[in-house]
């Protein structure tokens, strides 16, 4: 058929997500009641119909301005009626027409129209783009594979350029913007020009999905190809009975790894050694040095906390259940809980609980944890020299294992334990490094956020942890050490304490481990201060609690045989069960004597009464020094010594005493060696009386050391001493005036039964001292 000129008026049926081009054939169903009776109208008329889109997909009723305004005049060369309503029919398409007016829109769309002439444009380039066209649309069909290489062939045979455009377009995926405007265009150079630059960008997006594919393809294979080995490994392994092997093992471990509460860092680097791992045969012994390592971080915890138990009442009360006394310390902790109410978040404080053995230390931090709910982990440092220990071993070493801290982490399973450090003054040093400094980094509250253990080899965060140490004596922890902790004294306990102890704590715990209820073994009052009197000599209640022991089991054993049926334990049985008393309680001497005074010292487990004798015979004047006297106490002799001679005048003592006489001075007390600056005045006291045969009172202790000219100096441990001059039986403390501030540490029932005096000069010692004339002559 020739084109049409000029404008006619035609029945227009809207396409929704297609459009025809001129010299396309296809098949259309109709279903719309508009539709219908638009092409009922041309098939009454001429049997053509303009096929224009609509510009929205969705709309099921488009209007006038919903359409686009170009369209395809299309003869409609069959129409079949379907069973469901609706209309197939087979278009052909002839010519692109513009609507120029819509003359009807109610019943059927029907408009007036105008045909578009085409126009070709540049012959020799329009022939160029053919070709350009031609071969893009070759490479993209090899491409794509969803065009068969016939429509090629059928395409390539077109000799007119304006319908080579519409057909390419035609089998085109194109948005239906791109399709329209290919329609649009009635200069054919441009359409072809329209057309190739489609191409060229379809051509590259083929190319990149290409690529895209084949890396896709490349990883699911690669995947497949894993997962296939792995099920082969799994299935060679359980025929050598092997069981799950390495596989299974590095399975599980991924399962835990799920599940941890470990931060992205650590996880990442479990992951990475985990790879190591599942490469490894099951033979190599690195396997196995890996395996630890990944154990160690999954138990580890994280994040993992308990919540603290913050009611004041209550902490109170579970230390006063488990303890008697020790109130400093209580304070201390009871402060601490108060201050966490407060604040919410506070750096654990490192506390050092410092005393002689048997006062309760170690479980005052126990019961610390039980107040506060917390978990609670005790490592002993005594003797430990090596500083892996603290810091762990570098996991290149043979046997590396985490230093102690971490270990201590892993057994509590929460990052805010109590954790204790028992003995941190017994820690030593050698050619393997110093623990004491390693632990500067552990006890330090602004350094422990990023502890770092050599095994672990990524930092540890110690902030929540509550780190509480326990030490005899706190001349032996390094100084640097000892600053990054508070100390907290506890002294021995007075008789009146250790009394309570044994009747509301030691006695009950006997009973119930020894299987004897109260009806089984009673003791008097009398009977326990005998134990605590003449079988017992310490600060604390261990010994304590071993003859108690050592009681219920003797009683035990009478019950069982039939022998009594209840034992009642009194003064006189202690004896019969335990043997003789082996101290002596009471005055360090009966009676008042020459020569002989009674000192107080400190010592590791407390304080201690000490006997200072002084003998003179005739000689050459030679000073001889027995007992396992250190260095400090010989120069305290010789001080005492000097300052004698220079008073000589004043006691009617000979002034060349020195020369004609030989003076032995001796401590006795066994072994023990005594070192410490505090028993001047006892030793020059002693030289006085035993020069001028003025006997020392009995009931009197003394502590203090002295200077050539005669000042008494300050000393350290008077409470301690107090508590021993009070078991001994003294009743008058004679001590340096600048101590006079420590009193108040003394318990107040030790201090109803002792007068203490306070002396700054060695003539208020001796008018104290010395039993008559003890003025200056």
């Amino acid at each position: 058929m020739s084109e049409q000129k000029g404008t006619r008026e035609i029945p227009l049926l809207p396409l929704r997500g297609l459009l025809v081009y001129p010299s396309m054939v296809l098949h259309l169903d109709v279903g719309r009641e508009k539709s219908i009776k638009a092409l009922e109208k041309a098939m009454v008329d001429d049997n053509q119909i303009l096929l224009a889109t609509q510009e929205e997909v969705n709309i099921e009723e488009p209007g006038a301005e919903q359409i686009y305004k170009v369209g395809t005049v299309a003869r409609v060369k069959q129409m079949l009626k379907l069973p469901n309503g609706t209309i197939r029919v087979l278009v052909e398409g002839l010519q692109r027409a513009k609507i120029e007016e819509f003359l009807q829109e109610e019943e059927y769309f029907y408009v007036s129209i105008t045909f578009l002439d085409e126009t070709k444009g540049n012959e020799n380039e329009v022939e160029a783009l053919m070709r350009s066209v031609l071969t893009h649309f070759e490479q993209y069909i090899k491409l794509s594979k969803k065009i068969s290489p016939e429509t090629f062939t059928s395409v390539s045979d077109i000799d007119e350029p304006g319908r080579l455009a519409d057909v390419i377009a035609s089998h085109l995926p194109l948005k239906m913007k791109d399709k329209q405007e290919i329609l649009e265009t009635t200069v054919i150079q441009d359409r072809l020009d329209i057309l190739l630059g489609i191409l060229h960008n379809e051509r590259e997006v083929l190319e990149l999905e290409r690529k895209i594919g084949a890396r896709v393809k490349k990883q699911m294979e690669k995947t497949q190809k894993e997962y296939y080995l792995r099920e082969q490994m799994k299935a060679i392994q359980k025929e050598l009975g092997d069981k799950e092997g390495r596989a299974g093992e590095v399975e599980e471990l991924r399962a835990q790894l799920e599940k941890s509460d470990a931060p992205e860092r650590i996880k990442s680097k479990i992951e990475k050694e985990l790879e190591r791992l599942e490469k490894m045969p099951s033979t190599s012994a690195e396997g196995g040095v890996i395996r630890t390592y990944i154990d160690t971080l999954l138990s580890l915890p994280w994040t993992k906390k308990t919540e603290d138990n913050l009611d004041i009442a209550h902490a109170e009360k579970v230390l006063d259940e488990d303890h008697y006394g020790l109130e400093k310390p209580k304070e201390r902790v009871l402060e601490y809980l108060a201050v966490q109410k407060l604040v919410n978040k506070m750096r654990g404080p490192i506390l050092c609980f410092a005393g002689p053995p048997g006062v309760g230390k170690t479980s005052l931090a126990r019961s610390i944890a039980r107040a506060l709910g917390r978990e609670f982990v005790r490592i002993s440092l005594g003797g430990v020299r090596d500083e892996a220990e603290i810091r762990g071993h570098r996991r290149t070493y043979v046997g590396a294992m985490p230093g102690r801290i971490i270990q201590g982490m892993k057994t509590a399973g929460t990052v805010n334990p109590v954790f204790l450090l028992d003995e941190i003054d017994k820690l030593a040093s050698d050619f393997r490094g110093d623990p004491a400094s390693a632990l500067l980094e552990v006890l330090d509250p602004n350094q422990n956020d990023k502890f770092s253990d050599h095994y672990v080899e990524e930092t540890y965060d110690l902030t929540n942890v509550m780190f509480i140490t326990t030490a005899n004596t706190i001349h032996t922890i390094p100084r640097p050490l000892l600053d990054r902790m508070e100390v907290i004294h506890i002294s021995g306990y007075t008789e009146l304490e250790k009394l309570n102890i044994l009747q509301g704590y030691l006695l009950p715990k006997q009973l119930e481990d020894h299987g004897l209820g109260k009806d089984k073994l009673q003791m008097s009052e009398e009977a326990m201060m005998k134990l605590i009197r003449q079988y017992t000599r310490e600060a604390g209640v261990r010994n304590l609690n071993r003859e108690v022991a050592n009681i219920s089991r003797k009683a035990a054993k009478m019950i069982v045989s039939g022998e009594k049926k209840k034992v009642v334990v009194t003064p006189k049985t202690v004896e019969t069960l335990l043997g003789k008393p082996r101290y002596r309680y009471g005055l360090a001497e009966k009676e008042d004597q020459v020569g002989s005074v009674t000192g107080l010292a400190w010592t590791q487990t407390g304080g201690d009464t000490l006997n200072v004798e002084v003998s003179i015979f005739p000689g050459k004047g030679k000073l001889t020094l027995t007992g396992q006297l250190g260095d400090v106490m010989k120069e305290s002799a010789q001080a005492a010594f000097s300052y004698i001679r220079s008073i000589a005048k004043d006691w009617d003592i000979e002034p060349d005493f020195h020369e004609k006489n030989d003076i032995h001075i001796h401590v006795p007390e066994g072994a023990i060696p005594k070192d410490g600056p505090s028993a001047g005045i006892t030793m020059a006291t002693a030289l006085v009386s035993a020069l001028t045969g003025i006997p020392v009172r009995k009931e009197v202790g003394m502590t203090g050391e002295i200077t050539l000219r005669g000042r008494v100096l300050p000393i350290g441990g008077l409470k301690e001493k107090s508590l021993s001059a009070h078991r001994a039986g003294l009743r008058v403390i004679i001590m340096p005036k600048e101590n006079e501030k420590d009193i108040d540490e003394i318990p107040e029932s030790v201090r109803q039964e002792l007068k203490f005096i306070p002396v700054e000069h060695m003539d208020e010692v001796l008018r104290n001292a010395l039993v008559k004339n003890g003025e200056k002559r």
